[in-house]
């Protein structure tokens, strides 16, 4: 790789090339163990030198697409002795739309807002891709991860639509979809493609939507019914039509339902009426517009224009801590009252995010790709709390407190036997990896990775042990390496 695409400790760029991805303020603390160097290549043949260089050397490698791993994995590291590298792909960003075979090349390193932006422009606004909502997220941490949307029910997770891809090994060989094998295919959309190798680009099959689409955001306080209007979408919002999503933001005393329907106003109201009356959606709640309109609209607000998805920087005022949950069974009114009165409503509450499942997402087997949470799942629930960044250990302390306490709160009221997460939302509270003899722990990583994959972890074991025996990719949650695994797993897809 040339040298002026690595930036060493001692560099002058080197503390500016580690913070330009980072999103998230409490990880750039001087408590937070730094790597060796931040790695920027331009090429994939620069990605194998730095895999091959790094093997030479006993120098693992944490790779960075978008930068909002959760735990802030893919640029730090839990155990300060350890020697590592970033390789930042922030570089690798190129995508390539066809619209007349509707796939797109996308590299790993370009932010799923320029996916969108790329995608609608060159289909004239009649193709999109299921993806998630933040558009500064990156496209190769977001897709093996699973990544889901405004777009669920209709057309599956990210990870469901991915044709190809193309990795480079712990062998610094460069594979595509035949080359790197079934098992592993399999493994990266899904099961986190940093465990199995540096993944550079992806194939994508893109999704038909309407010219119009109707979004609405609609604030309902606990004066005006909250609890109720929340209580009820637990098993409306799973069963409404494919075309319509309607997820809840809920903090504070206010639960704000944020919804994207596949269609005309005219169309969505009579739905509306007939399958969510209490809601009370009017057509002054309507906003029509494209697809690609929406995406800024939902997560930046009125006025915001699709040009502004292109932004990649972030705001670093506030640190945050999250975890995440499955619901299986709705979740009684009593408990939701107590939610918004207990959790809520005090000084230095977070918040909850309420997306539903249901549609497309559960026809699909939970073994077709490593992401489970399929039938059966009415909703997930991401808990967010955020500080200032400035606000020191206390203020950290509280924040991640209420997280965790409202976590223990929620366990009888949520999935069980595992109870399921979702790998997007990572989080090291649910488990990490233990090293012996120089390789992850399987028993060990069972602990956090059931929460995550559920049934689908020996088989991503497997897959590592068939990539990546040496387990030379890994983190605090990276797949364990199963090696002494007797009989395969063989599943019909």
């Amino acid at each position: 790789m040339p040298s002026n695409l690595v930036f060493p400790r001692g560099s002058p760029s080197f503390a500016s090339a580690l913070a330009s991805s980072i999103r998230n303020p409490k990880f750039m603390g001087p408590g937070t163990a730094r790597p060796l160097c931040v790695a920027t290549p331009a090429a994939s043949s620069h990605v194998q030198a730095a895999v091959r260089c790094g093997r030479r050397h006993g120098v693992r490698l944490r790779v960075r697409s978008g930068g909002h791993d959760l735990e802030g994995l893919s640029y730090r590291s839990e155990r300060p002795d350890e020697a590592f590298a970033v390789l930042d792909l922030a570089g690798l960003r190129a995508v390539r739309v066809d619209p007349s075979r509707a796939t797109a090349w996308v590299e790993s390193g370009a932010t799923i807002g320029e996916l969108y932006y790329a995608v609608g422009r060159a289909s004239d606004d009649r193709l999109a891709f299921p993806a998630g909502l933040c558009p500064t997220i990156g496209v190769g941490g977001h897709l093996s991860g699973g990544g889901f949307g405004m777009l669920l029910r209709k057309y599956g997770v990210a990870a469901d639509h991915v044709l190809d891809a193309v990795l480079v090994d712990a062998g610094g060989r460069l594979l595509d979809r035949d080359a790197m094998g079934s098992d592993v295919f399999w493994a990266i959309r899904g099961g986190g493609g940093a465990s199995f190798g540096i993944v550079l680009s992806w194939q994508v099959r893109l999704v038909p939507v309407p010219p119009t689409v109707t979004a609405f955001k609609l604030p309902v306080s606990v004066d005006e019914g909250a609890v109720d209007v929340v209580t009820r979408w637990q098993t409306v919002g799973p069963a409404l039509p494919d075309d319509l999503f309607i997820r809840v933001l809920v903090q504070g005393g206010v639960a704000e339902f944020q919804s994207l329907y596949l269609g005309t106003c005219d169309a969505l109201l009579p739905v509306m009426r007939r399958r969510f009356p209490e809601l009370g959606v009017n057509r002054t709640h309507c906003r029509e517009m494209t697809w690609l309109e929406s995406v800024p609209y939902v997560y930046l607000g009125e006025g915001a224009a699709a040009e502004d998805i292109l932004n990649r920087t972030t705001s670093l005022a506030a640190a945050s801590k999250a975890t995440s949950d499955y619901v299986r069974e709705p979740i009684a009114r009593a408990v939701w009252a107590e939610i918004f009165a207990a959790w809520l409503a005090g000084p230095g509450a977070g918040l909850m995010i309420l997306d539903p499942y249901g549609g497309e997402i559960g026809g699909v087997p939970e073994h077709a790709t490593p992401f489970p949470h399929r039938a059966g799942v009415l909703y997930n629930i991401q808990y967010m709390n955020f500080w200032a960044a400035g606000g020191g250990d206390a203020a950290a302390a509280a924040g991640t407190k209420w997280i965790r306490d409202l976590h223990a709160f929620m366990e009888p009221h949520v999935s069980k036997d595992p109870r399921e997460a979702y790998f997007n939302y990572r989080d090291l509270g649910l488990g990490e990896n233990v090293v012996v003899g120089n390789v992850s722990s399987y028993e060990a990583g069972k602990v956090w990775g059931e929460k995550y994959f559920k049934g689908n972890f020996r088989r991503l074991a497997i897959a590592k042990a068939q990539i990546d025996p040496d387990d030379y990719f890994r983190n605090e949650q990276s797949i364990p390496p199963l090696l002494d695994a007797q009989q395969p797993v063989v599943i019909s897809e």
